[in-house]
């Protein structure tokens, strides 16, 4: 045995076998810790509700580490390694193909995905308790001291974790689909398999079987691998009524555009229905119109969210326009609005011309200038401007965003994904509004999109609730929708500027809109300010906090109902 000079870590240099079963583990540790966060993110992509799908999966599938763990006392000695050979060769091949078969289930057999998303689940987690414990009695033949082989083992399978958790969010991404990462996942754990069957061959007692169960799962993988994107796709398509023309995972989430057979596009973010072409301009229209038909000055606009550019369509209508800041976390989707032929079509190229400079900056604080994408928009709908309003595409979170920068704004507009994760119900609560009054003019206005005050009541009175305590004098108004049904938003301004029945009294004197609009029209604005009897009364009184999330619970609580 020697002693590294490092106190803490000791290593058996002389002892290659000892040497693989280390690296045996960390790449272990990698792939487990990955295959738990594939299986967790493709559950949370199919059914929703992330930050449940996580927790749920993950802790039953370390429950089932732990039954694993016990199981393997079972194990015979004399079979020990082939026992660790076995469960490499199948840990691969389920982790592989999993995933596909998760999406394949779900659009097929739906009624039956839990029991297949469990049993994955399930066999995975066994196996991953298998691990540690076998590893540590073979190498105990090496290393009888049982202080230096669990440091060893475990050290290796902690770092590995390490590894595999970075390796999953940064490196995998770059290169590969979700499925497709599965799959390389499974070549690791066949690779492990491989180089275990050939060090210990010796100690090996099933040598021919289990080297023809590894070589028939390494080329199943590989298969499967040349074939991942075209069975997601295969796959995919069951979700969704309509044909499937653009798929994209991005970092953030994923997006899905369908068209039907009439022509009408779809966008799904998540599986969740974002917009469609046939009736988005309802949606937009509202959004973007009674703000600036009552906003006194509408030269600097602060879009948060909006990156598929369908709001900033709608802003870049008003020639009286100098700034637009659009700030979307996902770059991956504001490339989409800016190059993708069928977000082109809707949004008129509202992020694209034949002047675009594209610079990238990572980092924003109030004393930096900001890297952007400009956009010369000299023409729109056939008018002719004066000017060219200028575009800046910011891709960070929209806290950091506001916290970060420097900047006044006539007119902000958030179009946010309901607050269904608390991720982005921190994008309506308290702390996010107050920061954000900081950075609106003194008689700017604000508008929220606020998902359906039907559907969603609670939701919908606690945003209000929230604006007003955050220093907000706020009105609601709502429409339908026909894709989404009754949907609704707020709008106001600083409380020590306007009060609600200026802002009522604002809406109701429109007479007349300063742009061309699809839908909207002044009646169609007036009227959606009335809200039937009791719509706006709730017993219920808090607010929205960064420390209780109550928008995600009370989303969670009336989208399940």
């Amino acid at each position: 045995m020697i002693k590294s000079q490092f106190p803490f870590v000791y290593f058996n240099l002389r002892n290659k076998e000892s040497w693989v079963l280390y690296i045996a583990m960390f790449l272990m540790g990698a792939c487990g810790l990955a295959y738990e966060y594939t299986l967790s993110k493709i559950a949370s992509d199919i059914l929703g509700n992330s930050v449940r799908q996580w927790a749920v999966i993950i802790g039953v599938m370390m429950f089932f580490m732990g039954i694993g763990a016990d199981l393997q006392k079972y194990f015979s000695d004399k079979f020990i390694v082939d026992y660790f050979i076995f469960f490499e060769i199948l840990i691969g091949l389920a982790g592989a193909f999993g995933p596909i078969l998760y999406i394949y289930v779900y659009g097929h057999f739906p009624m039956q995905f839990v029991l297949v998303q469990y049993f994955f689940i399930v066999l995975i987690g066994l196996i991953i308790g298998f691990e540690i414990p076998l590893i540590t009695r073979i190498n105990e033949q090496f290393i009888q001291q049982l202080k230096l082989n669990l440091a060893a083992v475990l050290k290796m399978d902690y770092i590995g974790s390490l590894a595999g958790a970075l390796g999953w969010v940064f490196l995998l991404p770059l290169f590969f689909e979700q499925v497709q990462s599965a799959f390389v996942l499974g070549i690791l754990n066949l690779l492990v398999a491989g180089f275990t069957l050939y060090f210990f061959r010796k100690m090996v007692v099933k040598k021919l079987l289990l080297s023809l169960f590894a070589i028939i799962s390494f080329l199943a993988i590989i298969f499967g691998y040349s074939k991942a994107t075209d069975w997601r796709v295969f796959s995919e398509q069951y979700l969704y009524r309509d044909q499937i023309v653009l798929s994209k995972t991005t970092r953030y989430q994923h997006i899905v555009l369908t068209e039907s057979r009439s022509g009408d596009i779809s966008c799904y973010i998540n599986g969740h229905l974002q917009f469609k072409s046939v009736d988005e301009f309802i949606y937009h229209e509202n959004l973007v119109h009674a703000a600036f038909e009552i906003a006194p000055i509408r030269k600097n606009i602060l879009v948060l969210g909006g990156g598929d550019g369908l709001a900033l369509r709608e802003i870049l209508k008003y020639p009286d326009v100098e700034s637009v800041v659009l700030c979307d976390i996902d770059p991956e989707m504001t490339r989409l609005a800016k190059e993708d032929y069928y977000f082109n079509t809707i949004n008129n190229n509202s992020l694209a011309s034949a002047n675009v400079t594209i610079l990238k900056n990572n980092v924003l604080s109030a004393a930096d200038s900001i890297d952007v994408i400009t956009v010369s928009q000299n023409s729109f709908h056939g008018r002719k401007y004066d000017k060219t309003a200028r575009v800046e595409i910011i891709n960070l979170d929209a806290v950091a965003f506001i916290e970060q920068i420097s900047g006044i704004y006539d007119i902000i507009i958030m179009d946010f994904p309901d607050p269904n994760s608390p991720d982005l119900a921190k994008l309506y609560s308290e702390q996010f509004y107050q920061t954000l009054k900081k950075k609106l003019a003194a008689n700017g206005i604000i508008v929220q999109q606020s998902t359906s005050p039907y559907h969603a009541k609670e939701v919908f009175l606690s945003i209000g609730r929230t604006l007003t305590a955050s220093g907000f004098s706020v009105i609601p108004y709502k429409d339908n929708v026909p894709s989404f049904g009754e949907w609704g938003w707020w709008i106001g301004g600083r409380d020590e500027y306007y009060s609600t029945a200026t802002l009522t009294k604002r809406i109701s004197s429109i007479e007349m809109l300063d742009v061309d609009t699809q839908y909207l029209t002044p009646e169609v604005l007036k009227g959606a300010l009335v809200f039937g009897k009791d719509q706006l009364n709730s017993d219920e009184k808090d607010i929205n906090t960064l420390a209780n999330n109550l928008a995600y619970w009370y989303y969670l609580e009336s989208w399940q109902e």
